[in-house]
């Protein structure tokens, strides 16, 4: 946990400027403490790469710069640039390579490093960068008058620098050493030359291991502890390192190479090492690396034996003899490209589309063909193994990952046909219809939107996907200027269902004849039929989840089906309407006087409240998601997938225990991929408070500043059993009247921090899968983490439960002293009561959650709630209210009985 960089972006109404590491080429690269590892290009250095040395020597620039091109394409977010060779005039060489590079914006879009060991070709890069640069390197060997004259020149053209561990004396090659000439530098910069902190970026000196010489044996741990006690002491500051150098010993062994790199790497990004310069051609996914090869390596790196260095050497030789460590199943291969291609795509690999794709473009007429045949014969296959239950969403999703690579292969192609053949219907593809999906105006949640989308997209279906918090305008707007066959909403929140009766008003009202469906967990057939259905006539359907989906988009794009498929449902819905209209409540409801009367007795004269060990707020940044994840409830998030049964029995189900295995298997990896790597962030803030009741529904809360809180409470109104209570959260607390000081407690969390840059490279690379996958597990984390919280309160700052000792099934179950009810569920239905939740805490301040229009959190992979340490509280819903009880709750939050309805619709028991 770390709270040393705060998350506010203004501090009494002034705007803070963030101490991040900025960089820029033509586009802004801001290091926040979420970025992943930064990939610097290597192979723009003459020292790194032969064909470069070769055609910067021969003056061959223009070619040169594919090199450069080639980098950027391959996921370098720096690009290094070095020409220190004896043969080359570094000075010219480097000015006119950069001065081509910044006239290439696909090249110029990312931050450059001007990297050399004489200072007078920095200099000579510095004057050619636009854009904020690095500089690499400056160091103390020559002295700190030397030092102080290159910073301050770097300084002056805005460049970040690169300070390499040497002094007077040598390289540093201990941990100690690493770590004093760093200190000693950065006292220098920041004091002396004026740097900022976050402009500081060190190079502890990455030697090579494994080379026979026993004081060699211990470079890497070296590396890694000095990192980690560099950034403990200097935390604004940047870790960066030359990767190659550590398994410079194997050269020409480039699958040795490519696991060691891997492996040093998944211990010093962990350790705080935050770039590095690397080719990512040569950098194995840590978990994928041969498990033998991968022990080998670590034995080494970590020096955890002495004999490493010769097991990996033996290791080595055994490689080289078979040229591979791992032998696919490649049979597949041998087939024709379109048997290729159906393979690829029900079998979800992505390994060799592009070059499949391309064949196939070779072999047909048209790239459209390519399309229409082989691509489409296989998405049919995959649509009729779903359809049949024979394979599943997961794969589903993955199938779509491989349609959408081979398609980004060929638009460009298709594009091109398209100024060809204007006349003759502009070179459209054939699509089985255009379908407009959108989360509605006030809510984030997109996860089964985005399944819909990926499962309608399998089967010919041209989807425009809004996202999420999209109002009505732009739905009706984009819905014409497009020409869309369907309109699909989706809403998590309650607020959503007035939304969507708003859009289909407004589908009415601006004429609008094209069938509108309805999703979502608020969402249901009998409220669709009540009060969506009713404001449209040109189809309103509900669609249970995404397996459905295609069969209801089937029905209302098939001229010859449509009619009578609209007519059933609108059948259906009638009766429905009726039925709800004319129903006889067999439930019969108390006055909200005589449900007071009937509320939970609780024996306050034996009870002593437990005074919180840590009252107050308290704000957690950073949490560790290594400590969260053990918190996981894994049940959700196979249904999430529409995968259904307990967890863990599942994944033995005769049915879907294949698919859910292998859905489980990628989730922990991508999962400890999250988790090392740290691509989410995790804040927190929780606060206990003097609490007290002062009415019989209403909560007095004193907040940190000591002004008092209200919180109002709604009651159950239907006829119990007698003995049995009507319930408010508000009988949990002890009356004011008793004498009693009480306590109760609020929180705020959220896992979804640096979530939006994943999902964006998610969507670049055509991958739903991942995209999905990491939505998914930021919700299971973000439950997990209140979880996590909720215990912690319990045990060690409320302390009311301190010897409690639960298992995660025991937490699941909920076997714990004390509820967690959250604003907007069963126990308290209304939203705004958030408002106040968020005002307690400071809410968004401490952790970056917002609240939309319609009191939906962003990010969506976050939960609040309040903390009721009673042991006779427990969870339940509120039921249906009855219209005493609404009028009585919009006077006591001073409301309007329009405004009480709108926000009390879901409970009401009467029809507005």
């Amino acid at each position: 946990m770390s709270a040393t960089i705060t998350n506010s972006d203004t501090s009494n109404g002034t705007l803070v400027i963030k101490p991040y590491l900025r960089l820029s080429g033509l586009e802004p690269l801001v290091v926040r403490p979420e970025t992943n590892f930064l990939n610097i290009g290597e192979r723009t250095n003459v020292t790194g790469s032969k064909k470069f040395a070769r055609l910067i020597r021969e003056g061959q620039y223009e070619e040169a710069l594919s090199v450069a091109r080639q980098q950027v394409e391959s996921g370098a977010q720096i690009l290094d640039v070095n020409m220190d060779d004896a043969l080359l005039d570094g000075e010219k060489a480097m000015t006119t390579f950069l001065n081509l590079v910044v006239a290439e914006p696909d090249i110029s879009k990312i931050p450059i490093m001007i990297d050399s060991s004489k200072f007078s070709i920095i200099e000579a890069g510095l004057k050619c960068i636009q854009g904020k640069c690095i500089v690499n390197s400056i160091s103390l060997k020559e002295g700190e008058a030397k030092f102080i004259e290159q910073a301050f020149i770097c300084k002056s053209f805005g460049a970040a620098v690169v300070v390499m561990a040497f002094d007077e004396h040598g390289q540093a090659d201990t941990k100690e050493k690493k770590i004093s000439f760093s200190h000693r530098a950065y006292k220098i910069l920041t004091e002396q030359v004026g740097y900022d902190p976050q402009d500081i970026i060190f190079d502890p000196n990455i030697f090579a291991i494994a080379t026979g010489i026993e004081e060699h044996n211990n470079y890497a741990v070296d590396f890694i502890e000095a990192t980690r006690e560099i950034k403990r002491l200097m935390p604004l500051t940047r870790v960066s390192g030359g990767v190659s150098n550590i398994s410079f010993s194997f050269r020409g062994n480039d699958v040795v190479r490519e696991a060691m790199h891997s492996v040093f790497l998944y211990h010093a990004i962990k350790a705080g090492m935050d770039m590095g310069i690397v080719n990512a051609g040569m950098i194995q996914i840590y978990d994928e690396i041969e498990p033998k090869l991968r022990d080998l390596c670590e034995d080494a790196i970590l020096n955890r034996r002495d004999d490493a260095t010769e097991r990996l050497i033996n290791f080595a030789e055994t490689v080289k003899a078979k040229g591979k460590v791992i032998e696919k199943d490649e049979s597949w291969r041998q087939g024709t490209v379109q048997e290729r291609l159906s393979h690829a795509l029900v079998n979800g690999i992505t390994d060799y589309i592009e070059a499949d794709t391309e064949e196939a473009r070779q072999q047909y007429e048209r790239p459209l063909d390519v399309i229409e045949g082989p691509l489409m014969d296989g998405m049919n296959i995959v649509g009729d193994l779903f359809g049949s239950g024979k394979m599943f969403l997961p794969q589903v999703v993955k199938s779509a990952r491989v349609m959408k690579k081979s398609v980004a292969v060929l638009t460009p192609f298709i594009e091109e046909e398209k100024k060809r053949l204007v006349a003759q219907n502009g070179g459209q593809i054939k699509s089985a219809g255009k379908i407009l999906l959108a989360t509605v105006k006030g809510d984030v949640h997109d996860i089964g939107k985005n399944i819909v989308g990926v499962v309608l997209g399998c089967n010919g279906y041209d989807i425009i996907d809004l996202g999420v918090m999209v109002p009505t305008e732009k739905i009706l707007q984009t819905a014409r200027e497009q020409q869309v066959d369907i309109i699909g909403l989706s809403g998590l929140i309650t607020p959503s269902l007035d939304e969507m009766v708003h859009v289909a008003r407004e589908l009415k009202r601006q004429q609008f004849d094209i069938p509108l469906l309805i999703g979502g967990a608020t969402t249901s057939r009998t409220h669709t039929a009540v009060k969506i259905a009713q404001e449209y006539e040109h189809g309103v359907v509900h669609v249970l989840d995404a397996s459905r989906s295609v069969t209801v988009t089937g029905s209302l794009l098939n001229k010859a089906l449509k009619k009578n498929f609209l007519a059933e449902v609108k059948s259906e819905y009638e009766k429905l309407n009726e039925g709800f209209r004319n129903k006889r409540p067999v439930k019969q409801y108390l006055s909200v006087a005589d449900a007071r009367k009937n509320k939970a007795v609780i024996d306050w004269n034996s009870f002593t409240p437990v005074q919180p060990k840590q009252p107050g707020i308290q704000v957690f940044k950073d949490y560790d998601l290594g400590a969260i994840a053990p918190y996981i409830d894994w049940q959700p998030f196979f249904i999430a997938w529409e995968l259904h049964g307990k967890f863990p029995q599942i994944l033995t189900d005769e049915v879907v225990g294949k698919e859910a295995t292998r859905l489980y298997e990628d989730a922990q990896v991508m999962l400890k991929r999250i988790v090392n790597e740290k691509w989410l962030t995790a804040n927190a803030v929780i606060g206990i408070f003097k609490a007290n009741a002062t009415g019989d529904d209403t909560i007095q809360i004193i907040s940190d500043t000591g002004m008092p809180v209200h919180l109002e409470f709604l009651r159950q109104q239907i006829k119990k059993a007698p003995g049995q209570p009507n319930f408010s959260l508000a009988d949990f607390i002890a009356p004011d009247s008793t004498g009693l000081q009480d306590y109760m407690g609020g929180f705020a969390v959220t896992t979804g921090g640096g979530i939006e840059a994943w999902l964006e490279k998610f969507k670049a690379d055509h991958d739903d899968y991942s995209s999905i996958m990491l939505k998914a597990l930021a919700d299971r984390l973000v439950e997990a983490f209140a979880e996590l919280m909720h215990e912690r309160v319990r045990k060690e700052w409320w302390g009311y439960a301190s010897e409690e000792h639960l298992s995660n099934e025991d937490l699941i179950k909920e076997a714990y002293s004390g509820i967690r009810p959250a604003p907007g569920y069963p126990a308290c239905p209304e939203h705004t009561e958030k408002y106040k939740l968020f005002d307690l805490l400071d809410a968004t301040t401490h952790t970056g959650i917002t609240l939309t229009e319609s009191l939906a959190m962003y990010p969506a992979a976050s939960v609040s709630g309040w903390y009721f340490a009673n042991p006779a509280s427990k969870y339940f819903g509120i039921g249906k209210i009855e219209k005493d009880q609404v009028e009585d709750y919009a006077q006591r939050k001073g409301w309007s009985l329009e405004e009480a309805e709108k926000w009390l619709r879901p409970v009401l028991e009467y029809d507005m």
